[in-house]
């Protein structure tokens, strides 16, 4: 009979409810200017990567998260060619980003470059390299601070960024001023993609509906949807805003794009996959219509 595990990685998913994982080693813990920092493996799931207490992203599942990210905004535009991506400092983004062969420019810009080296260093099964691509501008800096400075405009913009805290690094970057400025920064057919959260039926209401609802009041077209992620132990909530509908477009049409320009085997997603995401169970939709809470940048967090 297999021994029980002496060691345990503990993560609230909410005040009442905690998931744990058999801890194998710790990589790397440490805190640099903007946030706390932990690398570590866990049997179920491999490497993970922690910042303030809050898993981001782990080898066993990464792929749902980051493919759910990127893959549904570029695979419903025509021909995107020019992405800008705040945060995603492990490179999985930026990984999904340049496996479309048609993008010709990507500017990453990420506040925490401590935290990008330690990526590239213990989490190379996320990045697969893409760091090393020529298409990339890396850029450590404020998001926010850089898209009001350079008004170069893009295709696609994904923000994958930690959860918006009050106080924290990330907060400004969900606010109703910034999706105003990301607006701006699109091109005509653009669109825009977001990680909005947990979207399941314990905790959808801390963030997921003011995320949807602040990028609402500024964007004409707001489709949610949502992937359930193990390790994060909830549903996670993902927006495309922009002049396109991405339910329009048909799974055939999906799949041929991905057959002629991606060039990377998806594991989560394809046509099949992309009718399914924006397929909201009715508590979501409720909730989405029931709540009316935005963030901006001169009030608490969530107000109403």
């Amino acid at each position: 009979m297999r021994e029980p595990p002496t060691r345990w990685y503990y993560e609230y998913i909410t005040p009442d409810l905690f998931l744990a994982s058999h801890l194998t080693r710790v990589l790397y813990s440490g805190v640099t200017r903007y946030q706390r920092v932990e690398i570590i493996e866990t049997v179920p799931f491999g490497r993970c990567l922690v910042l303030d207490g809050r898993t981001q992203s782990s080898e066993a599942d990464e792929f749902v998260y980051h493919e759910a990210l990127v893959q549904p905004g570029l695979a419903s535009l025509d021909n995107p060619r020019s992405v800008f991506i705040a945060g995603g400092g492990e490179g999985a983004t930026l990984r999904e980003v340049l496996s479309h062969s048609n993008v010709e420019k990507v500017v990453m810009v990420d506040l925490d470059q401590e935290v990008v080296e330690l990526c590239q260093k213990y989490l190379p099964d996320h990045h697969q390299g893409a760091f090393h691509d020529p298409r990339l501008h890396l850029v450590h800096d404020d998001a926010l601070r850089y898209l009001e400075e350079d008004t170069t405009k893009y295709d696609f913009i994904v923000i994958d960024i930690p959860d918006p805290l009050e106080g924290g690094p990330a907060y400004l970057l969900y606010t109703q001023e910034f999706y105003a400025l990301v607006r701006e920064r699109l091109n005509d057919g653009g669109l825009l993609a977001v990680q909005a959260g947990p979207a399941g039926p314990l905790n959808y209401h801390e963030e997921f509906t003011a995320v949807h609802n602040t990028i609402q009041s500024v964007f004409p077209i707001v489709t949610p949807y949502r992937a359930q992620i193990p390790s994060f132990g909830s549903y996670w909530g993902f927006i495309l805003a922009g002049d396109v509908d991405p339910r329009s477009v048909s799974p055939d049409e999906i799949d041929g794009r991905i057959n002629s320009t991606v060039t990377r085997l998806l594991r989560y997603y394809d046509g099949t996959m992309h009718s399914g995401l924006f397929t909201l169970p009715k508590y979501l939709r409720d909730g989405l219509v029931r709540e009316e809470r935005l963030i901006s940048r001169d009030s608490p967090l969530y107000a109403v």
